[in-house]
């Protein structure tokens, strides 16, 4: 297949989708999108028009894409997380290659079955742990590899969320309600179990996790606010943080069209943007919706190789990068997707560790939808799995991880993985 662009299908052309699409925009010689499926007209016609796609391969039902014959190399599954089992079972059975968007799928059972079908099917598959495919990532995991700090001891990282964003997608928007979409650690932190396997390189075996939805419930509702449901009826808007007005103006203002505006509407002007807020959900008061996921949490790790590791998620933080420390035999790294610092024991000297970016207009999670795309579409290319660094099985690994740490918390007990 090399020498002519690997032709990808996008199920599901909303930010992910489209994300993911614009590699196509960068790298025609590469890869090339010939068909979408997406039943919202607006995000359906974006995508057409962005990469010219032919009107009889345009759908609004994956279901009826997958009636057809084989009609490209790869496809890009970024529906919602309780959709992905389905459209990735029909695929894997029809040949596609697949980069499933994580998690996986919001049940363990359901990521078996998935892992269970790329296996019998034989396809080339990669899901969306796009932290993996930074230049951050892969210096840090160089660095510590070549042994820079002597034996890796233990791991401590922290995932600040940010106020505003967790406001957006797990109190307002599609991430707020586990009977809906997924619970907060497999929607949002399943990134991170899964770069802590990454970095240490063995499987964990025991886990325990504490952490609730501590803020942002009816019950912590400024008494100011009043009965107000929205934040465009309430008068005590001006002087709340989690104004809606005050956040998705401030985007139009700054010319911002991209995400998050992009998910709450496409008329992107002042009064297209107020209009989503009156009729739609991202205009709710954050202690008036119907989220249940909880609003900050802690994991602790154990490795089969003696390593342990502490994980933080706190919704309630200035958004910003991770931040990470690893403790060695011979000294620490310290890291925050910008920056890698090493402390040194032995001369006791601190120095920084530059970091080689590429340069690309795709720069989500730290360049990491790019690296995402540029391995899978290089695999897809070369029929070479290994170019792939979140294939199924470590994938299912640490999606397990997951689902134990949700256990552990539910449970208040210390969970061993099998």
């Amino acid at each position: 297949m090399e020498g002519k662009p690997v032709e990808i299908l996008i199920v599901g052309a909303g930010s992910r989708g489209t994300r993911y699409a614009a590699y196509a925009l960068e790298h025609p010689d590469l890869a090339r999108v010939v068909a979408v499926a997406e039943p919202r007209e607006a995000y359906r016609t974006r995508l057409v028009e962005q990469h010219a796609i032919a009107p009889e391969n345009v759908y609004t039902d994956w279901r009826d894409l997958i009636e057809r014959p084989k009609c490209a190399d790869a496809v890009v599954i970024a529906t919602q997380d309780a959709d992905h089992l389905e459209p990735t079972l029909a695929f894997a059975a029809k040949g596609y290659a697949i980069l499933l968007e994580k998690p996986m799928a919001p049940d363990a059972e359901s990521c078996r079955r998935i892992v269970e079908a790329i296996q019998k099917h034989k396809v080339l598959f990669a899901v969306g742990h796009v932290l993996r495919y930074t230049a951050y990532t892969q210096q840090l995991k160089a660095v510590l590899d070549a042994g820079v700090i002597g034996d890796l001891v233990s791991i401590q990282h922290l995932e600040p969320v940010g106020f505003w964003h967790y406001a957006h997608s797990y109190v307002r928007g599609n991430w707020r309600n586990t009977a809906e979409s997924s619970f907060m650690l497999l929607a949002k932190s399943c990134h991170d179990i899964d770069w802590l396997r990454y970095m240490i390189g063995a499987r964990c075996v025991q886990v325990s996790s504490f952490g609730s939805l501590l803020h942002f419930r009816k019950e912590q509702k400024p008494v100011e606010a009043g009965t107000a449901l929205r934040c465009l009826d309430c008068s005590f808007e001006a002087k709340c943080p989690y104004s809606a007005k005050r956040f998705y103006l401030d985007q139009i203002r700054k010319q911002n069209t991209g995400w998050p505006i992009d998910v709450i509407t496409t008329d992107f002007t002042e009064e297209g943007v107020l209009k989503a807020l009156a009729e739609g959900p991202y205009g709710r008061c954050v202690y008036e919706c119907d989220n249940d996921v909880v609003d900050h949490q802690v994991v602790n790790l154990a490795y089969e190789n003696g390593v342990t590791a502490s994980f933080t998620m706190i919704s309630t933080s200035e958004q910003r990068d991770r931040e990470t420390i690893l403790f060695g035999t011979r000294g620490e790294l310290r890291g925050n997707g910008e920056r890698i610092v090493h402390y040194d024991f032995l001369t006791q000297t601190t120095r920084e560790i530059p970091i080689q970016r590429p340069e690309t207009a795709l720069s989500g999670h730290g360049g990491g939808d790019y690296g995402l795309m540029q391995h899978f579409v290089a695999a897809v290319a070369r029929n070479d799995p290994g170019k792939v660094l979140s294939g199924p099985e470590e994938t299912l690994e640490t999606h397990l991880t997951v689902f134990a740490a949700e256990q552990a918390r539910l449970t208040n007990q210390v969970v061993r993985i099998g």
